[in-house]
């Protein structure tokens, strides 16, 4: 029951998600013209269809923005009746948005099944949490993969939301090691970062994976995890790119940026962290 209730919450979000990132983009490419647009030039109504609101647009067709009825917004099967075309103007509509809501209906019921820090008490509350989190992870990863941009609109409250959980944790368990250790792992990845970004001036890597790196540092908890994470998003990222090196230059700054390997390997640190640090330390005391 609870695994089929986390399937259609993750595909909901995931729905979410595909609107989310969207507007967001569209907002800031609005923006961005409106800015550039020269003095004295008339600005252009916004029809009601257009609405880009986060909170308050109705769902429309990215491409002929008509505003969708119910019949079209149901999780993948609304995609797949349609055979992945808006039912008003026949574009095709990316395999992105059926995806997206199966990856994070999966990753919600893979963090259920895997979640190291039980169902009651303060566990409940880091899994409801983490949920949440989930689903801004999947929001970034998407439009990091698409346009090369982590946006402040989604860092910044996911910054929030881990100050918050660290605090709410200390409080609950009335320990001053749930403050210490995530400030630590935190000013590994955070520093790091911010070092390497005004070292290169930000050519090495972008602010907002400075940014996202404070959460990070604090949702891995330790300085050992947060050690971990870094590892796994660097062997990640390696892994990765490891077939560009033999295409030149061009084809290696044309592959996927880091901010989806930090986000991956942050969900491993957080379901499996403890036991590769345990596995790990075992190995050096053999």
């Amino acid at each position: 029951m609870i695994i089929a209730a986390l399937i259609v919450l993750g595909l909901i979000f995931g729905s979410f998600v595909n609107a989310l990132v969207w507007r967001l983009y569209e907002q800031d490419k609005r923006a961005r013209s409106i800015i550039h647009k020269a003095p004295g030039t008339k600005k252009k109504k916004q029809s009601g269809t257009e609405d880009l609101s986060i909170l308050k647009g109705r769902s429309m067709c990215p491409h002929c923005h008509h505003t969708l009825a119910a019949k079209d917004l149901v999780p993948v099967l609304s995609w797949l009746m349609l055979g992945g075309k808006c039912r008003y103007c026949r574009k095709p509509i990316a395999w992105q948005y059926p995806l997206v809501e199966l990856l994070t209906a999966g990753l919600f019921v893979w963090s259920y099944l895997a979640w190291p820090l039980g169902s009651h008490g303060a566990g409940l509350f880091q899994l409801v949490v983490w949920l949440a989190f989930v689903v801004a992870f999947v929001a970034l990863a998407v439009y990091d993969l698409r346009w090369f941009v982590l946006p402040d609109r989604i860092v910044l409250p996911v910054c929030v939301l881990a100050v918050v959980e660290v605090v709410v944790v200390a409080l609950w368990h009335r320990s001053w090691m749930d403050v210490w250790q995530p400030a630590a792992g935190m000013a590994i990845i955070f520093g790091l970062f911010w070092g390497l970004f005004q070292v290169s001036k930000g050519g090495w890597i972008g602010g907002g994976d400075v940014k996202l790196a404070f959460a990070l540092g604090l949702l891995a908890a330790t300085p050992l995890k947060a050690l971990l994470l870094l590892f796994l998003a660097s062997l990640l990222g390696t892994l990765v790119s490891l077939p560009a090196l033999g295409k030149g230059k061009r084809a290696l700054r044309a592959q996927v940026p880091f901010g989806p390997y930090l986000l991956l390997a942050t969900f491993i640190v957080q379901l499996y962290g403890t036991h590769i640090v345990t596995w790990y330390q075992n190995l050096l005391v053999v």
